[in-house]
This record gives structure tokens, C-alpha cells and sequence, in this order.
């Protein structure tokens, strides 16, 4: 995905800082009044600069780490309700929005100014100082929020919306169960691990009681400035997107469709999958192979037989003997436009290392062995996930030639509501009649 800056500059250390003071103090001095008004001017735009300096609105007419350009970090998790009140859900719908809010301000979930000796801080203090690095907090509801076991938990039953389905059983998943699912979506994306970690941990801390964590990811991008980030396979992901910066292009792909489900007027459809690649396996692949895989070169991101990364895909163009250029399965192929009626999706994915496991590969020759856990957590929105996800992955999970080295081992689905307005709380047209 094309995207905006990722790859934060070297921060200036506190002795640099101090030394950068001393002497503007000095030149001031020297030049008066108009040196010091330079050298503050100058100062600012070094601060407006950093990532880490970074602010991002919480209250707007879309959530924010939708069609935001995308952070450099995210933690990604999923909760169970535990209360049978829905006005306890209101209430810590209510208590994240004012927190998400603060976050995105000053890094914090509360002031520590006014902690007390003798109760916890209302706030961990990890990332005290750091600032609030870019970060974006999205949140979402998951088809448990509705009905869980046959039950309408909280009178919503009759307000889910169509396109919030179950997601289907695709060829090929090997889903976990400690990481499928979620009643509630939180979604932290950040210039900077902690602070993407802290919002959620700070978040989750605030559910105690009324809900427990089902399921927590971290993430990664890395790119240059406003270039699309590469997977862990090498290859640029995101390259067909459609551009976010396009009104038009978002309404007719990204923000739902809210004939039947007014409340998610301005929303969006997200689909979670946390998909594994063996990266082992895929090392050891021909560097043809591997770009016949994808349908892409892997320098340049060029589609075979194009030169640039974002000329457009030629499914017609064949060899001197006659064949596809693009490989009938590869995967710019399946997951292409022009192959599934006009259907496109929004990905804002992140790779993922969690170390390494003991695995008994699917593939031949079925290895045995410790391997890295590592892949891809796979982030798509949509308008509706029956016209947009579900049918390219049906297709991708049949045919797609990267199956031999990837399993959908976590997979979930949330309606993720519009912004939340200045003195209400996120999804508040969902319980408000």
C-alpha cells in the first residue's frame, strides 16, 4: 500500500538537544529578537517533523487507522464481553473513546499528575516522554457483540447487519481458536511499537470486569518514505489498492453500505487473518518462481511484463509459445480486479515475528522441525465482505500458488462503526434508538 512516511528519522539525543539549545540561546544573544523567533520557528518544524511528535485526530467523521497512511507499528487485538449488561458495555464504550481520545493527544490514557500513593497509576507511564507517535485507535464489533450461543446478549440482535456474516471455512485453514474471533476490536497503529502496545494495554486494562483479551498481535511495516511495504516474502503488498486519498474510490469500496444498518453509515467491514509463512520453505525458491508466484517482479514490484510497480496488469499478454505471462494461478491473477467482478478491498496488513515453534509442515516434505512463526497479519476494509473478501479469498484459498507456503491460522470479522463525535462514544448509533 502506498503510504506516508514509516521510517522514523534518527531523534536527536538529550545532549544533542541540550548542546542544539545552548547554542540557539547564544545566537540569540547574538542576533536578537529575530534570531530567537528563527531559531523557535526552526525548532518547531523539526518537532511537526518527527514521527514521534506526530498527532493523528480521534474525532472525525471516519475512524482514524482506516484510510489513515499507515504507521509504522500496530497491536491488533480482540476481546471477549463477560457482562451481561449492556449498560456495562456502554459505559466501557464510553471510557475508550475518552482514553482513545487522550491517547492520541499525549501518548496517555489518563494524567499521572494526581496518582495517589496508595492506588494504581491510572496509566502504566510507559511511553511517558516518547509522545503520541501518529497513533490511530479503531475500534469494532465483532458478530458475538449480537448473538452468542443462539442468544441476543443485549437487545442487538435485530440491529447486526447483514454484511457483518460469519465468515465462511476456507480451503485450506487451520484456524486456532485462541486467535479467531473477538466480541470487540481494538486496532492501535503507531510510529512506534510501545506506544501501539500501550494504547491497548491501556484500553484492555480499562475492560477488567466487563471483558477479557481473546487475542493480541503485534505488527510491523517497514518502507521508505511513501513507498508500499514489503511482506516478509520480499515482495511490495499493496500495490493495487485503491488509492485512499480518492473520495469516491473509498465510498465505493471502503465505507459500508448502511441500507439496512443505519448506524453504520461511515463505517467500514474488517477482516483479521493472521496467516503464517514459512519462510524456510520459500527461501529456497527460484527467484523466477518466486515473481511467477506472485505475478510481479520482485525489484521493481513491476507486473511481469510491465516495467513500472504501478503500471497496470495485463492479464492478456502472453509468451512467444502462447501462454500467460502472468501465471493463470499466481496470485496478482486471483486476487486481481478484473478477475472478480470489480471487487476490491483495502489491505493496511503488517508482518509479524513472534519467534520461533515446533511445526509439522502441510506441504511435502512435511517437515518436523523449529521453525520461525512469523508471517503476515492480513488487515482488509471493505463495504461488504460478501462482495469484497469473502469471494477473492474463496478463489485465492483454491488456487493461489502461495498456499504452498502460507497457512490461515487466525482468522475474525468486525463492523467497525464511524467516528465518534466530541461529547458521545464510539458506536453510539448501534444502542442509541
Amino acid at each position: 500500500m502506498s503510504s506516508g512516511s514509516r521510517t522514523p528519522p534518527a531523534r536527536p539525543t538529550r545532549r544533542g538537544f541540550l548542546k542544539a539549545s545552548g547554542a540557539a540561546v547564544a545566537a540569540g544573544a547574538a542576533l536578537g529578537a529575530a534570531g530567537v523567533a528563527a531559531a523557535a520557528s526552526d525548532g518547531r518544524q523539526r518537532i511537526a517533523a518527527d514521527p514521534l511528535h506526530a498527532v493523528e485526530p480521534f474525532f472525525d467523521a471516519h475512524q482514524g487507522g482506516i484510510v489513515t497512511p499507515q504507521q509504522s507499528h500496530t497491536y491488533v487485538a480482540a476481546l471477549d464481553l463477560t457482562t451481561t449488561s449492556r449498560d456495562d458495555v456502554i459505559a466501557l464504550l464510553r471510557a475508550w473513546t475518552d482514553a482513545a481520545a487522550r491517547l492520541a493527544q499525549d501518548g496517555t490514557a489518563a494524567s499521572l499528575q494526581d496518582a495517589k500513593d496508595d492506588a494504581p497509576p491510572p496509566d502504566a507511564g510507559d511511553v511517558l516522554g516518547v509522545g503520541p507517535a501518529g497513533l490511530t485507535v479503531t475500534f469494532g464489533f465483532g458478530p458475538g457483540l449480537f448473538t452468542s450461543g443462539g442468544k441476543d446478549r443485549y437487545g442487538l440482535a435485530h440491529r447486526r447487519p447483514a454484511a457483518l456474516v460469519d465468515l465462511p471455512r476456507f480451503n485450506g485453514d487451520q484456524l486456532v481458536p485462541e486467535k479467531t474471533g473477538g466480541d470487540l476490536f481494538i486496532q492501535a497503529c503507531a510510529n512506534d511499537a510501545q506506544v501501539a502496545f500501550h494504547a491497548v494495554r491501556q484500553l484492555a486494562r480499562l475492560a477488567y470486569g466487563k471483558a477479557q483479551m481473546h487475542w493480541g498481535q503485534a505488527g510491523f511495516v517497514s518502507a521508505p518514505p511513501g513507498a508500499t511495504p514489503r511482506n516478509l516474502m520480499g515482495f511490495k503488498d499493496g500495490t493495487n489498492n485503491p488509492p485512499i486519498r480518492d473520495p469516491k474510490l473509498m465510498d465505493q469500496f471502503v465505507w459500508a453500505d448502511a441500507a439496512d444498518a443505519p448506524w453504520m453509515a461511515g463505517g467500514t467491514y474488517t477482516v483479521v487473518r493472521r496467516i503464517r509463512i514459512t519462510v524456510e520453505h520459500w527461501d529456497q525458491m527460484e527467484l523466477g518462481f518466486q515473481e511467477q508466484v506472485f505475478g510481479r517482479r520482485k525489484l521493481s514490484g513491476a507486473p511481469i511484463g510491465k516495467d513500472g510497480e504501478f503500471d497496470p496488469v495485463d492479464l492478456d499478454a502472453q509468451d512467444k509459445d502462447g501462454n500467460p505471462l502472468i501465471a493463470e494461478n499466481s496470485h496478482v491473477r486471483l486476487s486481481n480486479r478484473a478477475s472478480n467482478d470489480g471487487a476490491q478491498i483495502l489491505r493496511r496488513s503488517y508482518s509479524y515475528n513472534d519467534g520461533t515453534n515446533f511445526y509439522i509442515e502441510r506441504w511435502p516434505p512435511w517437515r518436523q522441525e523449529t521453525e520461525y512463526d512469523a508471517g503476515l497479519i492480513f488487515i482488509a476494509h471493505q463495504r461488504d465482505p460478501r462482495t469484497g473478501f469473502i469471494p477473492i479469498n474463496e478463489k485465492l484459498a483454491k488456487f493461489d500458488m502461495m498456499n504452498q507456503f502460507t497457512t490461515h491460522v487466525g482468522s475474525a470479522i468486525f463492523a467497525c462503526p464511524p467516528g465518534a463525535r466530541r461529547g458521545s462514544y464510539i458506536g453510539a448509533g448501534l444502542f442509541e434508538t
